[in-house]
């Protein structure tokens, strides 16, 4: 029996869903346990794509329980569309194969009104780059204690007074300051009951199931969503996500007790990309960009839009090692760097006064970094079809390992292509 969780090192699209799809074979439960639809996770399974926003990866087995618990936010369009994609692709979802958290607050159409018009309003400068599906004004109201948890909607009567209550202050912020078009009361009850009818068998105490699973020594395999920098707490605010995205969330967003934890997986790309507003330091805007752009896809999975593209920051997977309290390492992506005659890893970073090995809190700071690298030599052999570790170009092992002693952390899983088979795992955290 183990509990493993999986969290992002970078700024998320590090490659989680295929690291989460490989575990799940050895899981009996797979947990999402924050964020919402603003997150894509795409798989490659005998040549075709999956791409999922909400449902925990692990869907794809049919003998697995997959889990959406109270930390996500939760747009149920999102979800039953998800749900029928699997239907028309042969994989019905069940009440047996998915719960969700009754205490999962719900994204309402205002909160994707909200969203767009509050980073319509900003300026450039001042732009976070988000989804505009209304996440971030989802967590708002869940703080500001005016949230709809989905297990209220089983409530006729308490759904429609707080529904009226927050129409009433959300028109107000739309029509008075953002110059928009109001929510409509009627719409917005009417939808929602039908989604109601259609979820509340899916709807359970996910913590209460998920410590029988302990007690019953089933293995439970944890799935965040984004990655480390874009943690509220800890990232690069204010360009972040809404919601905590390191380990110590898995235990908050989902009911479980912190010290059933056995295992952090910190998922690594071998170079690091971002989508959206926000400093970068290793961003690269040259030649060599573009080529890990190109060879890597790099396209968000959830925007589409083109990921930045740089070397591998060593002062951000340091920072997701303490942050997370990460155990072993999964590097994703390795296969791209092929064909680069040098390779560079930024240890630390200078504003031209003073040497930083770890994040700055000083966002205008953080934007006059830049990094100091150090070389290594990198190596030109195409790696996909590598299954051993001992099989890479000697370069490729030296590049890994010079990661495992930079971050002091062991690598336990490795990716060479986008396919299942082309990853090596090199120690299975469910059986150490």
């Amino acid at each position: 029996m183990a509990n493993v969780v999986i969290v992002g090192t970078q700024w998320g699209d590090e490659g989680k869903g295929k690291i989460v799809d490989l575990l799940t074979r050895h899981a009996d439960y797979i947990v999402r346990f924050q964020g919402g639809n603003n997150a894509g996770h795409t798989l490659v399974v005998e040549g075709k794509q999956y791409i999922f926003h909400l449902i925990p990866s692990g869907i794809l087995y049919e003998d697995k329980k997959c889990m959406i618990g109270n930390g996500v936010v939760l747009d149920p369009g999102v979800l039953l569309d998800e749900m029928q994609e699997l239907q028309d692709n042969g994989l019905p979802v069940t009440p047996k194969r998915l719960m969700i958290s009754e205490n999962t607050h719900l994204i309402m159409p205002y909160h994707r009104m909200l969203d767009a018009g509050i980073e319509a309003a900003k300026k450039k400068g001042a732009k976070i780059g988000t989804t505009g599906r209304g996440i971030g004004p989802c967590y708002g109201d869940k703080v500001l204690r005016r949230g709809i948890k989905i297990g209220e909607l089983l409530d006729e009567d308490l759904f429609r007074d707080k529904l009226k209550e927050n129409i009433e202050e959300k028109n107000f912020l739309l029509t008075k300051q953002l110059n928009a078009e109001p929510a409509s009361f009627d719409e917005i009850y009417g939808q929602y009951m039908q989604f109601a009818e259609k979820l509340s068998p899916f709807l359970g105490n996910v913590s209460v199931e998920l410590d029988q699973a302990r007690k019953a020594g089933q293995n439970i395999l944890f799935e965040g969503a984004q990655g480390t920098q874009l943690d509220i707490d800890h990232g690069t605010y204010p360009f972040v996500t809404s919601s905590n995205t390191v380990s110590g969330n898995a235990c908050i967003g989902s009911g479980f007790g912190p010290s059933h934890i056995d295992t952090v997986i910190g998922i690594l790309k071998a170079y690091t990309t971002r989508v959206g507003e926000g400093p970068f330091p290793t961003e690269l805007f040259d030649e060599t960009g573009d080529t890990i752009q190109k060879k890597g896809a790099e396209f968000g999975a959830t925007t589409g839009r083109k990921r930045r593209c740089g070397w591998l920051d060593a002062v951000v997977a340091n920072e997701a090692v303490r942050l997370n309290g990460v155990n072993g390492l999964a590097i994703t992506k390795l296969d791209v760097l092929s064909g680069h005659e040098t390779l560079k890893i930024a240890n630390s970073y200078t504003d031209g006064k003073k040497e930083y090995t770890a994040m700055p809190g000083n966002i205008r700071t953080v934007q006059r970094l830049k990094p100091v690298y150090e070389e290594i030599p990198g190596w030109q052999e195409e790696i996909s079809h590598v299954r051993s570790i001992d099989d890479l170009p000697g370069a490729a092992r030296d590049y890994v390992k010079r990661i495992e002693d930079i971050t002091e952390t062991p690598v336990f899983i490795l990716s060479v292509g986008p396919d299942r088979k082309e990853t090596l795992l090199l120690k299975n955290p469910f059986n150490p």
